[in-house]
């Protein structure tokens, strides 16, 4: 969706009119390696869009929507089931808005073929990191509808990455051998979401350097009438250089300077990221009611969280295309249960909030919307009372995107531990977002860099059941 097709007019920055999207590079403009190509697919005025929520850490099946009440109690734990509207189907009873909305949902038992990696670059891309590795990996979804859908003319990123934790959920949305110019935006919201790191998490983000974040901002002293020619100034100066950038920065820089003239001009995107111009009856809507201050553990994030779908729903309307949003802490080797108590009515307060809220603006068939993480946890709960790592099944849960929701597909077994019917792969889900926006991920291709098309997908089939 491009915000010039809704009849929006193009407006000067208001004394809120500019983004301030984390650490300030050298002294201005710092989107430096950020910019959507200008390969418009033809689909450029569809309001279609990707929301992929990741359950930072892995979520717990059998405490969620594969509860197995008749396994020993070291294997069901401690949550009870409740009724969903669909027949027969039960959540656990942390999940009641689910169970009220389930209708609206598409609830996946048999998720497999996890990498076993502990970060989220399967969940945003369908692949294990060392694909294609040699030629810089495979790129995010977000990075791939950048090169296909997005222009440095838009008023918006194409991809935009608020994930946080582990940290950043370790650079999960990266490009891969499209290189830095579909990078996605990523901007800082800890001040909006904070979320205390764990002490090694602190460290590997030190290490990650000031380019972790983006920064878009007017210098002091530079006026917007004076930021076209700038930008044109430093086009002409990068062109000079640019045979001999092997790394692609150089094209990144030019591109980036074209698009930030559009995104401070129209003041579209910063005005999304301002939760503050949002009804509070909205902002009210998307809290759950939690106390805040007693949380089960330093990681985990608090009830404000939850806007973060808020946010999503705000930036699609502002024009994004792909947003990646995550949930922390499912990364439960120890208080399983404790942290589930939190964390659950969290993401269930979330996702029965965005999905109404999306449905009463009309929004609903356009926004497909996932929910998962790098892989399940183990039956058996561990002597600290907590689950670990389980990448033979996993859940998830689809949403919108005129898919046929209401429906359970998969089972596991008596455990929890295998699928039992029905596998579905993350290359099928990714197929079927893919089609949701229009584009046969079999049939279109991407050229590497050296100059071989890939495929978006070399496997993987659209889940017949929802298209």
């Amino acid at each position: 969706m491009l915000p010039h097709t809704h009849g929006m007019r193009r407006r000067g920055v208001s004394r809120r009119g500019f983004l301030v999207a984390g650490a300030c590079g050298l002294g201005g403009l710092t989107l430096a390696t950020l910019l959507r190509a200008e390969e418009a697919s033809g689909v450029r005025n569809s309001r279609k869009a990707v929301v992929n929520i990741h359950l930072d850490g892995g979520p717990p099946q059998m405490d969620m929507f594969d509860l197995k009440p008749q396994a020993p109690v070291e294997i069901r734990g401690e949550f009870s089931s409740v009724s969903t509207t669909l027949p027969g189907f039960q959540v656990c009873e942390l999940m009641p808005q689910l169970a009220q909305t389930a209708d609206k949902f598409v609830f996946i038992r048999s998720l497999v073929g996890a990498a076993s990696a502990h970060d989220a670059f399967q969940c945003q891309s369908g692949f294990a990191a060392k694909d294609l590795e040699s030629l810089g990996g495979r790129p995010a979804m977000g990075c791939v509808l950048g090169r296909l859908q997005g222009s440095p003319n838009d008023p918006a990123p194409a991809f935009v990455d608020l994930m946080l934790g582990r940290p950043l959920v370790r650079n999960s949305a990266r490009p891969g051998f499209l290189g830095p110019a579909y990078q996605a935006f990523r901007p800082d919201i800890s001040q909006m979401f904070p979320r205390e790191l764990e002490a090694g998490m602190k460290g590997e983000l030190a290490r990650r350097g000031g380019e972790h974040t983006t920064a878009l901002k007017l210098i002091s002293g530079l006026s917007l009438e004076r930021l076209d020619n700038r930008a044109g100034l430093l086009r002409g100066l990068d062109r000079l250089r640019r045979e001999a950038d092997a790394s692609g920065m150089m094209d990144a820089l030019d591109r980036f300077h074209q698009q930030a003239t559009g995104i401070l001009l129209s003041g579209q995107f910063a005005a999304a990221m301002d939760l503050e111009q949002e009804d509070p009856r909205t902002l009210a809507r998307y809290t759950p009611k939690m106390d805040p201050n007693s949380l089960a553990s330093t990681t985990s994030e608090g009830p404000t969280s939850a806007r973060k779908l808020l946010l999503a729903r705000r930036l699609i309307e502002a024009g994004v295309r792909c947003i990646s949003v995550s949930f922390s802490d499912f990364d439960t080797h120890s208080k399983n249960f404790p942290r589930m108590r939190q964390m659950l009515p969290l993401v269930d307060h979330a996702l029965a909030a965005f999905v109404t809220d999306l449905e009463e603006r009309g929004l609903l068939d356009d926004v497909s919307i996932v929910v998962w993480g790098e892989f399940g946890r183990t039956p058996k709960i561990n002597a600290n009372g907590g689950r670990d790592h389980w990448p033979r099944v996993g859940p998830a849960i689809l949403a919108g995107g005129g898919m046929r929701t209401g429906q359970v597909i998969g089972a596991t077994d008596r455990t929890a531990s295998t699928a039992v019917s029905r596998p579905v792969h993350y290359k099928d889900v990714f197929a079927t977002l893919y089609h949701n926006l229009g584009i046969d991920a079999k049939q279109t291709t991407l050229l590497d860099p050296t100059g071989r098309p890939q495929y978006l997908l070399d496997d993987g089939e659209p889940i017949r059941e929802v298209i």
